[in-house]
């Protein structure tokens, strides 16, 4: 997402980043504050304090059961939380029910109304608040045109498709002109690429809205490619909370980089640290005896601290051949390879059996490429490309 402002290089306009976050002077529109939401004896929210401000699409991700969808419902008002305080734009909203909270919630199932048609569904929250006629009909022809339904406005719910009800129901929720928007799992019953469509849909129309926008999604592709930052939960707590960009390269825990993407993840312990590129850079002992590594340390590990080098695949290059010099080097052999058309996962095994996994772009034909299985080969990648996390 982005706002105009600053100077490009001709004199006129760039996009300026999106990012109140880092305005430690900026209002959240949402706020968490010790929120804690007990079950009986079981814990599904524990003590999360979060900032959510206005204009963002915010993601909260996570396995099932860690808490996400009972995070989004206290905010809609059909769950009370146990302890701590949930505000909107300042105001707490503990006693304000879910009617009268500037917040509308689009439901997985959608839970349209079967015996009214497209319009109908869209006008019937209007309608609920004793809207004018011509008021109604009016928002409806605006939210139709925004979801380009207007050639379905007379159709029932089973004459459309799942992609259709998806965007009839997100036009419903629209049409109240909510400031927060509630999504939970949106778009879990689309198939693939209906959804990677979809999701391009709902940035877009969140963008031209300026409503702020919480997700609820298992999918961690969905939440990367949509959210202006993710929120990833784990038995009820947080783990992290950052844009999809550094979740990605500079997780802060074992969990957050297993979870986010495909990762190598080798326990050993730190050593000394030296300054590279600006980077602290420390050496790793890998447990086992293989040699050592380098990698980033942002949080500055002290030696002996035991700890995990975290690589993604695709930084690693795969060569039959010895690399002339390289950062971090190791030997082993193919032992399978995942196609996927667009890249192929190479899993190589080293000598003390463990797997390291590289990935490449496929450039060439299947049965062009240079290496193959059981073919022996060197993985090499640079002191920035992996990370050290603290246990």
């Amino acid at each position: 997402m982005t706002e105009q402002g600053g100077t490009s290089l001709t004199g006129t306009h760039q996009p300026q980043v999106f990012a109140p976050w880092l305005d430690e002077t900026a209002e959240p529109i949402v706020e968490f504050r010790g929120v804690t939401k007990k079950f009986g004896e079981f814990t599904a929210v524990d003590d999360v304090s979060l900032k959510i401000h206005s204009r963002e699409f915010f993601a909260l991700l996570g396995p099932s059961g860690c808490g996400k969808t009972t995070l989004l419902r206290m905010l809609a008002g059909f769950e009370t939380p146990s302890a701590g305080k949930i505000l909107v734009e300042g105001q707490d909203i503990s006693a304000v029910p879910p009617n009268m909270r500037p917040i509308n919630m689009m439901f997985q199932s959608y839970a349209l109304f079967p015996h009214l048609t497209v319009a109908a569904n869209i006008g019937f929250g209007l309608r609920r608040e004793r809207k004018s006629n011509s008021k109604v009909k009016a928002r409806t022809d605006e939210m139709l045109k925004l979801v380009q339904m207007e050639k379905f406005a007379d159709r029932k719910p089973h004459q459309l498709s799942g992609g259709q009800r998806q965007r009839v129901a997100l036009a419903r929720a629209l049409a109240r002109n909510p400031k927060i928007l509630l999504l939970d799992e949106p778009l879990g019953a689309l198939d693939a690429k209906l959804r990677e469509q979809t999701q391009f849909e709902l940035m877009n129309i969140q963008e031209e809205l300026g409503t702020t926008f919480v997700i609820v999604t298992h999918d961690q592709e969905e939440a990367m490619t949509v959210a202006s930052r993710i929120g990833l939960m784990n038995h009820g707590d947080l783990a992290q909370v950052a844009t999809p960009a550094d979740i990605y390269e500079n997780p802060n825990s074992r969990f957050v980089a297993d979870f986010i993407g495909d990762v190598n993840l080798i326990t050993g312990t730190a050593g000394e640290s030296a300054q590279e590129n600006g980077e602290a850079v420390v050496v790793f002992h890998p447990d086992g005896g293989q040699m050592n590594f380098n990698a980033r340390s942002p949080d500055g590990i002290q030696p002996g601290t035991k700890c995990d080098l975290a690589v993604r695949p695709e930084k690693i290059h795969i060569s039959p051949t010895k690399p002339e010099s390289a950062a971090n080097l190791l030997e082993g052999h193919v032992h399978d390879i995942a196609y996927a058309g667009n890249l192929s996962t190479y899993h190589v095994r080293l000598a003390d059996g463990s797997i390291v996994k590289a990935q490449e772009a496929n450039r060439q034909r299947l049965g062009n490429r240079d290496i193959t299985w059981e073919d022996p080969v060197f993985l090499s990648w640079e002191s920035g490309s992996a990370i050290l996390l603290d246990r």
